[in-house]
């Protein structure tokens, strides 16, 4: 007889339990646990292939779960209707396709159609939260302009505007500043920063850029061949000795004057990863 699932006592922003995760047959993580606690912002680190949009994806239900449980303030995640989860977290998935002939208006209206009923009629109030999202990331100059017409930058923040209309207390991002100028990376970086700070969104996100995690991250979560090898602050997990193990590069680790956080210095690859059991 299975075991029921039951509701967790904890104040976790979400946590993953013994969860396991993949696609196409193949396991990709397996066996992870994961508790990310409310108002912090977590970045996901690992070479590629190292399971971590898989794990973000499988965090979200956006991949179905090979074993484990995902609970969302305490509720697993299985016992939510898919409304239910998008009143509680807004992903931004990687690269996202916009349909043709969108203005950013309407795409932020999206973010609204899990709080409205049956009808997807928006109301007064619906149009309010919009407004404010598009306040918030900059974009109400752009409202009535296509989604196409945007540069990469700004269709990102579009797209941010999205999630924030959702009115979610947690925020997945994917990979957010992936094909875009340095600029318009910082540019999302710090809007995903402002966020956190003035708003208190909880924050896990996908990053390839480790000077960028360490920047913008409380808490970063390395991943190799599917399974957690470092997590803590970025202090405690972008060593040397990680960067040499996790993504065979020899590198310095310095420390921003400014801010305290890591600052590594890549010099060379260390060649093929060995074979390891």
């Amino acid at each position: 007889m299975a075991t029921p699932k039951t509701e967790q006592t904890g104040t976790h922003a979400l946590h993953a339990r013994q969860v396991s995760v993949g696609y196409d047959g193949r396991t990709v993580c397996e066996g992870i646990d994961l508790e990310i606690e409310p108002g912090t912002v977590t970045c996901l680190i690992g070479p590629n292939g190292s399971g971590k949009s898989t794990l973000l994806k499988g965090c979200a239900r956006l991949l179905d779960l090979k074993g484990g449980e995902v609970f969302i303030e305490g509720t697993p995640m299985s016992r939510l209707s898919s409304v239910e989860v998008a009143r509680r977290l807004a992903v931004l998935p990687q690269s996202p396709t916009t349909p043709p002939d969108l203005t950013v208006r309407e795409l932020v209206e999206q973010g609204r159609y899990p709080h409205v009923g049956a009808l997807r009629m928006l109301r007064r109030h619906d149009g309010e939260v919009v407004a404010a999202a598009l306040a918030a990331t900059g974009m109400s100059a752009f409202a009535d302009r296509d989604v196409d017409a945007l540069s990469g930058g700004e269709r990102q923040r579009a797209w941010i505007a999205l999630a924030l209309a959702q009115e979610t207390p947690t925020l997945f991002l994917d990979e957010p500043t992936t094909y875009l100028d340095i600029s318009y990376q910082l540019e999302v970086m710090h809007l995903v920063q402002e966020l956190n700070t003035t708003r208190g969104i909880t924050v896990v996100m996908v990053l390839h850029d480790l000077n960028q995690a360490a920047a913008y991250s409380d808490r970063i979560v390395c991943l190799r061949k599917g399974t957690i090898v470092a997590d803590g602050a970025p202090s405690d997990v972008l060593t040397v000795d990680l960067l040499r193990d996790v993504f065979r590069i020899e590198a310095t680790v310095l420390n921003d004057p400014v801010t305290g956080k890591p600052v590594f210095l890549p010099q060379r690859p260390l060649g093929a990863e060995p074979n390891l059991p």
